[in-house]
């Protein structure tokens, strides 16, 4: 169903003629197609992109608001330069889906069978147009700014243009790239900020005082950010306008030293519902158009759901108790309002992931109770302070990842599978690894309360499962599930629920019971366990949820690397995976409980 706005839209043509769906974007295989559109027709290959970009979304899912967003922009920005000599850099990228569309992957959003072939970030194995695979946040300065003196070092002459949205600026690495511009390059280098006053929740840092500032005076203020570091300004209040974009982009074309071009746009442009709850629409489930409810289904109960409450409940009874968050509210389900009631025991310190970990260090070195939360992909910008601010220091922080699985996203940018062996190897830092609803919890309040060691938790990936467990965590202790002989498994987290199929295999295939165990812990061993298990077992068998190498089989395998026990690891790859099937990967790399069930037989018929 069509709205009457949308309709007026689809209208916007030369002789307010009504028009077939997509007819000028069918028409755009490349930028120099844009270029030979009059400014009517422009506006209508924005209608067009709009419709695109339901098509898609609607059916699978993706980034909604920043794409809504930025139509005019990336139309403008094809318009007046010339992509690829001219260089475009998107910050995340998750705001390409314009772009896209405009450098010939429209199938990508008006035919279906064609989805699978355009990721939801740019990528240079697509395009010529696409500079780098990039899905985290804050880089696009810097990225561009390489270019720009590379381009310089050659004796080149062309753009290179950075666009950047207002909640990524809050980033180390934004702040420390637009420092760099404005000191030490004196070349053309134009950086385009998406003002739409929100980042994945609402934005947080005294820099949007500023930009609240710029826009409410219209880039006039006394006091601005971008000058004070040098650079050049110019603000533009309309970014949903095309014309506008257009003069404003042309003025800045072959600059010769570096300029800021703020623009005002609105988050979800075009899509009610999304204008009016921009938090919510910044990423979506497929949906329906009408309603804008989900047409895909949850279980009830989740772990994000388990952590919902946790926190929430931990907040009420403990005062001493806080979130912290960068910018990440949402992988653990705490709404606006539950953040408000929070009052100030939940922080987000906007897109900030090394100054979220620093700070909790400091709250917990004061006494407080600090739990971090975030995705495992975004814990990967945080490997010094977890090393030297909170590990070195043995403060007890705990840090929660959601996303640390196979299971979990499986973009290249967005890939959690390498948490467990990138961080398991600090000395200090406790892995939790729980397999189900109640270990899981028992794990929060144990790591939460204790104040002896930082601990970082991996949330399970798999659907919600339960069964009997026990509070005593004492350091590196296996918890044996099942006595059995012959062969061991040690089923580390959600992957405990394949090590109980397979044992349940191996009992029914081959006649005896294996001995099941649940590691609990990611980076510890219990050598008490492990000397008793060579008296009457010749084979452990090792599943993890994440890359081998560096992992926790590798090191059960160096605990027996002198001894007669053998031992079969079995986890990924150490590669960039991309938008792989969870199932099919485990099939591709032997770990179907089959596959696992017929290398066991293998290899004890040598025995």
């Amino acid at each position: 169903m069509i709205n009457n706005s949308e309709q007026r839209l689809r209208k916007n043509y030369k002789n307010n003629k009504e028009k077939k769906m997509y007819d000028i974007l069918k028409t755009i295989n490349n930028p120099k197609d844009v270029k030979q559109l009059n400014v009517e027709q422009l506006k209508g290959l924005a209608t067009d992109i709009r419709e695109a970009l339901f098509n898609r979304l609607t059916k699978i899912g993706g980034h909604f608001g920043p794409n809504f967003g930025i139509v005019e922009t990336e139309i403008a920005m094809h318009y007046v330069f010339d992509s690829p000599r001219d260089k475009f850099v998107f910050d995340v990228s998750h705001q390409s889906y314009p772009h896209k569309m405009l450098t010939g992957r429209k199938a990508g959003y008006i035919e279906d069978e064609h989805f699978i072939e355009d990721s939801g970030y740019t990528n240079p194995e697509e395009s010529a147009h696409d500079l780098f695979n990039v899905g985290h946040t804050s880089t696009s300065i810097s990225l561009a700014g390489g270019l720009v003196k590379a381009r310089d070092l050659k004796g080149e002459k062309h753009n290179v243009v950075a666009l950047i949205g207002d909640g990524s600026l809050s980033g180390g690495e934004a702040l420390e790239a637009l420092d760099f511009a404005g000191s030490e390059i004196h070349s053309n280098f134009i950086i385009i900020v998406n003002d739409n006053q929100q980042s994945i929740a609402e934005v947080h840092g005294g820099l949007y005082q500023n930009l609240t500032e710029l826009r409410e005076t219209k880039g006039k203020a006394g006091n601005n950010f971008f000058k004070a570091l040098g650079l050049d300004y110019i603000y533009e209040e309309n970014g949903n306008d095309i014309e506008a974009m257009i003069k404003v982009l042309k003025r800045v074309k072959d600059i010769d030293h570096p300029i800021v071009v703020h623009i005002n746009t609105q988050k979800g442009k075009g899509y009610k519902i999304a204008e009016e709850n921009r938090e919510a629409w910044h990423w979506c489930l497929p949906f329906d158009r009408k309603t804008g409810n989900y047409t895909v289904s949850f279980p009830a109960e989740s772990y994000t759901a388990l952590t919902t409450e946790y926190i929430l409940n931990k907040a009420k009874k403990d005062k001493d108790f806080v979130f912290i968050t960068p910018a990440m509210p949402n992988l653990f389900g705490l709404s606006p309002d539950m953040r408000s009631k929070m009052g100030t025991q939940y922080v987000d310190t906007g897109i900030t992931e090394e100054h979220a970990v620093a700070m909790a260090s400091g709250v917990a070195k004061a006494g407080g109770k600090p739990l971090v939360g975030t995705a495992a992909t975004f814990i990967q910008r945080t490997y010094d302070q977890v090393s030297q601010d909170v590990c070195i220091n043995n403060n007890p922080v705990t840090i929660l990842l959601n996303f640390a699985s196979i299971d979990g996203l499986t973009d290249v940018t967005h890939l959690g599978i390498f948490a467990l062996s990138a961080f398991s190897n600090i000395p200090n830092l406790i892995v939790l690894a729980p397999t189900c609803q109640s270990e899981y919890l028992n794990m929060l309040d144990w790591a939460v309360d204790q104040k002896d060691h930082p601990v970082m938790i991996l949330m399970p990936g798999n659907a919600v499962t339960d069964r009997v467990t026990d509070k005593d965590f004492a350091l590196n202790t296996f918890k044996v599930e099942q006595s059995g002989e012959k062969v061991v498994i040690l089923a580390l987290g959600d992957f405990y629920q394949r090590g109980e199929e397979l044992a349940k295999e191996i009992e029914t295939k081959l006649g005896f019971k294996p001995t099941l165990i649940n590691p609990r812990f990611a980076n510890g061993l219990d050598e008490k366990v492990l000397a008793d298990l060579q008296k009457n077992h010749e084979l452990v068998i090792t599943l993890e949820d994440g890359i081998l190498d560096g992992g926790f089989g590798q090191k059960v395998a160096a605990y027996y690397a002198d001894k007669e026990m053998k031992v079969k690891t079995c986890g990924l790859k150490r590669e960039f995976y991309d938008r792989y099937h969870p199932a099919e990967l485990l099939k591709q790399l032997g770990m179907t409980t089959k596959q696992i069930l017929d290398d066991i037989q293998a290899i004890l018929k040598k025995s």
